[in-house]
């Protein structure tokens, strides 16, 4: 009888642990229900009014419903999934970081925004305070372990609530709690994001500087309204790569001449120093396909005379896709929309020959991709790390026509979440493509009768 019990239980437990491990990533899919979860309403309107403001503010709240994520999704990750199998997860996939109670729902592909439905809610207060860990040893794409239910989990622990029990968790004040949905690989086994890897492989991991730090600042404030008061209040604004305020001065640059004094026809070489001295990852990141980051150099003559000056090329194996071209780019983008040998549309939409800081994404056919769940290969990564500065150096051949007196030189960091070429022929609303000033510099030499 003993042993009868022993193998029963050798037998039995193992499959039990199996049945009862929680169910991540694509194998979470349909798993839950939406009345396993409360609506960000209901958080904001009773005890967290001061988050819930904050959340709705932040791209936290529009994962599902903004208007690029809305026509990346329906009008090319869809359809294309629906033709090619290889891709054919990311119908269901992408909502598990954008719209994850509906994933977990198996709600996929979910209402389009204007029905309103509970897709809506994009990342939830719910989500985030249900994790309470992940599967397997790095974090991505969506392998959060969620636990809805009447208890939340938060940093700080506490007493219980009128509305929810509250238990400490330390997960959600690691990074890695972040990378679950800001490391991503595509079907093809390629990182197209890795913002959290960059951090943790960078100089910020090593002195405790977590992505909270940055993106959820502390301040005095209450938790909830009726709380207690803490110094060290994490703020929940998740200000980033969509707002201004965030990504202006990212980069400090500085120009500077080899020589003060030039005549006509004699060449001066400028150089300019670009550090990054506020990201903790490289910029730009998370979606790396849609940004272009590049710097714009032009002179100004005594009379007012424009002159672009492009960047001096350094020789390294793939610069063609650093320096801005006329080449055509993203034909795969013709697989979705159902445009037979489709051409393409303009790779960059900046001036030709200012240089680019970014890591270009290939289609299985080595063709540069803006659908990162199309990538199979990645490029030159020349994007500007964590407090790293770059060199570049760009060389004038004064024009015997320059006006004597004295030559002004900007040099001009800008940004664009999304390039230009492609926002327009997708019809994106035009504050995707707004063009963001980095940071600029002036220099000046003088230019000899």
């Amino acid at each position: 009888m003993k042993i009868f019990k022993f193998l029963l239980t050798s037998i039995f437990c193992p499959l039990f642990f199996l049945m009862a491990q929680p169910k991540t990533s694509d194998d979470a899919l349909g798993t839950r229900k939406y009345d396993e979860f409360q609506k960000p309403a209901f958080c904001g309107t009773s005890c967290h009014i001061d988050f819930y403001r904050q959340w709705q503010q932040a791209m936290m709240s529009q994962a599902y419903t903004h208007h690029w994520d809305e026509i990346e999704y329906f009008k090319l990750a869809v359809p294309h999934a629906e033709k090619d199998k290889m891709v054919e997860g990311v119908k269901a996939g992408c909502n598990g970081c954008h719209a994850p109670i509906s994933f977990l729902a198996g709600d996929v592909p979910p209402p389009k925004p204007e029905k309103n439905s509970r897709a809506n809610e994009s990342v939830s207060c719910e989500v985030c305070h249900s994790i309470t860990g992940h599967s397997g040893d790095t974090p991505f794409n969506f392998n959060y372990i969620i636990n809805p239910g009447k208890t939340k989990y938060g940093n700080r622990g506490g007493n219980n609530s009128p509305e929810h029990d509250l238990e400490k968790n330390d997960f959600l004040g690691t990074a890695e709690f972040c990378g679950t949905c800001h490391n991503e690989k595509s079907p093809y086994g390629i990182w197209v994001k890795s913002t959290h890897l960059e951090w943790k492989e960078g100089p910020y991991s090593k002195e405790g500087i977590k992505c909270h730090t940055c993106h959820m600042t502390y301040a005095e404030g209450k938790r909830a309204s009726m709380g207690n008061s803490y110094k060290d209040t994490r703020q929940h604004l998740f200000h980033g790569a969509h707002d201004p305020g965030k990504v202006k001065g990212t980069i400090e640059l500085r120009i500077h001449p080899d020589i003060k004094e030039v005549e006509p026809g004699e060449k001066v070489k400028f150089t300019v120093a670009l550090f990054n001295q506020k990201t903790g990852h490289k910029f730009p990141s998370g979606s790396v396909e849609d940004r272009i980051v590049w710097m714009h150099v032009e002179a100004v003559d005594s009379k007012g005379k424009i002159y672009h000056i492009p960047v001096d090329k350094k020789g390294f194996e793939g610069e063609e896709y650093t320096i801005g071209s006329d080449v055509l780019a993203y034909q795969d983008m013709g697989i979705a929309l159902d445009i037979p040998d489709f051409k393409g549309v303009q790779r960059d939409g900046i001036p030709l020959g200012d240089r680019i800081f970014r890591m270009p994404y290939f289609d299985p056919q080595g063709r540069v991709t803006i659908q990162q769940w199309n990538t199979k290969s990645l490029g030159v990564d020349y994007r500007i790390g964590p407090r790293e500065t770059k060199l570049e150096t760009l060389t004038f051949n004064v024009p015997d026509n320059c006006s004597p007196g004295k030559l002004k030189v900007i040099a001009v960091l800008n940004y664009q979440k999304l390039v230009k070429p492609v926002a327009d022929f997708l019809e994106v609303p035009d504050d995707e493509e707004e063009i963001i000033k980095v940071n600029e510099h002036t220099t000046e030499i003088t230019i000899l009768p």
